[in-house]
């Protein structure tokens, strides 16, 4: 059996942003940043004008995610050790309950943050937010090529030579992982 994929990893595909990781134990990262880069690979059959998926369509797909990412700082809405409140002077309040019992308090402009549906803002996460996302995109943008899609995955590298992981085989076309509108 033949494999086929189309892979696009353009520079253009990577955002700007902070986070911290927050640990089983309670305890914290310091808040950071990173220069993300994304790469997305699909895998199926050869279809019309020999190809798995047209990623000349996909590269802007993939690429309005990335923006929407970009400059912002990550907060994981899932995670029980965080409590974020939005003030009238439009600022979000956000507060971590350490492990040791103490809290600490952060200070945000809203426009500066994204708060995210995730548990934590680890490179697995934001992949699998990330492949949500696109494929609700593609689901709607490319409904000629979805039969013949195998298998997708996203990688989310924070560093050079280190990365997060999602990859969907088979891709579940209704149960894909949370995408609301970026």
């Amino acid at each position: 059996m033949k494999r086929f994929g189309v892979r696009v990893y353009k520079q253009y595909f990577n955002f700007a942003a902070s986070h911290f990781l927050i640990f089983t134990d309670g305890a914290r990262e310091e808040l950071h940043g990173h220069n993300y880069q994304v790469r997305v690979s699909v895998s199926g059959q050869v279809g019309p004008g020999d190809m798995v998926l047209d990623f000349c369509r996909l590269k802007p797909v993939v690429r309005r995610h990335c923006d929407s990412l970009d400059h912002r700082t990550l907060l994981p809405l899932e995670n029980e050790r965080l409590t974020i409140e939005e003030s009238d002077d439009g600022h979000l309040e956000v507060r971590f309950a350490r492990g040791d019992g103490g809290t600490d308090r952060f200070v945000f402009p809203v426009r500066d943050t994204l708060r995210l549906p995730i548990a934590n803002t680890s490179t697995e996460r934001l992949a699998e937010l990330l492949a949500g996302r696109i494929l609700s995109d593609v689901r709607r943008d490319f409904k000629e090529d979805l039969e013949r899609l195998e298998s997708f995955e996203i990688e989310v590298e924070e560093a050079g030579g280190q990365c997060g992981v999602c990859r969907l085989e088979p891709i579940d076309w209704d149960r894909l992982p949370e995408a609301p509108p970026a």
